[in-house]
């Protein structure tokens, strides 16, 4: 049977040594060569033909994401997977930019490592199962952002209204008086609108509704 033949690049010499353990124990892979160093995996590279670069993220000198684009511009049916200690999302996209087929955590199970190697074997791609989860976790709290109504699409029709008047400079008793409500009834419709679009004083709600075009700017001319 044909073995997976796999390029470890990564600094640390006794990381590379367990992790040529690991694939040792399996029938279906081999550790053909090392690189300690981002411009040396790209050399080894071309040299050996790997199926798979297993790179670490942090490599001394050429950077991995560019070690990788050069591997993949020189071989694009090379795999490459990341082994980092850091659960980033700006270093997966950028890892995913560059090429790379999956993401795997340096302290995640073994045999996680192994079938991530598989997985992209068969074209596929693989993230480590805490990357995922935060990825899902990020997903949900941005359509929840999305959905969440634009803070004057809360006010009651009522309290646009108090709002409005207010900003034009009417006290809380014009406003009652003109729409024919308590004054208690009226300061209780100006706390929730200034709960509700979180503003603390009379300055910041005469600039939000000129902001929102609810009152022009006073003329001074």
């Amino acid at each position: 049977m044909a073995k997976i033949r796999i390029l470890l690049a990564d600094d640390h010499t006794l990381f590379r040594q367990g992790i040529r353990t690991l694939i040792a124990a399996e029938a279906d892979m081999e550790v053909i060569g090392e690189a300690a160093n981002g411009g040396d995996s790209v050399d080894r590279a071309n040299e050996l033909k790997p199926e798979v670069v297993l790179m670490d993220i942090g490599m001394p000198g050429l950077s991995s994401f560019e070690a990788i684009r050069q591997i993949k511009k020189n071989r694009p049916e090379t795999k490459v997977l990341f082994l980092t200690m850091y659960d980033d999302e700006d270093y997966l996209v950028e890892g995913m930019e560059v090429g790379a087929a999956g993401y795997v955590l340096k302290d995640s199970p073994a045999q996680q490592l192994i079938a991530a190697v598989r997985d992209v074997m068969r074209g596929g791609s693989y993230l480590s199962p805490r990357m995922l989860s935060q990825l899902v976790d990020d997903f949900r709290s941005r359509i929840k952002s999305a959905n969440r109504l634009p803070r004057f699409a809360t006010l009651t029709t009522r309290e646009r209204e108090v709002l409005k008047m207010l900003a034009e400079g009417q006290s809380v008793k014009e406003i009652a008086c003109d729409l024919n409500l308590s004054v208690k009834t009226v300061e209780a419709h100006k706390f929730n609108l200034m709960r509700k679009l979180d503003i603390h004083n009379k300055a910041q709600l005469v600039q939000y509704a000129i902001q929102k075009k609810i009152i022009k700017i006073p003329n001074l001319a």
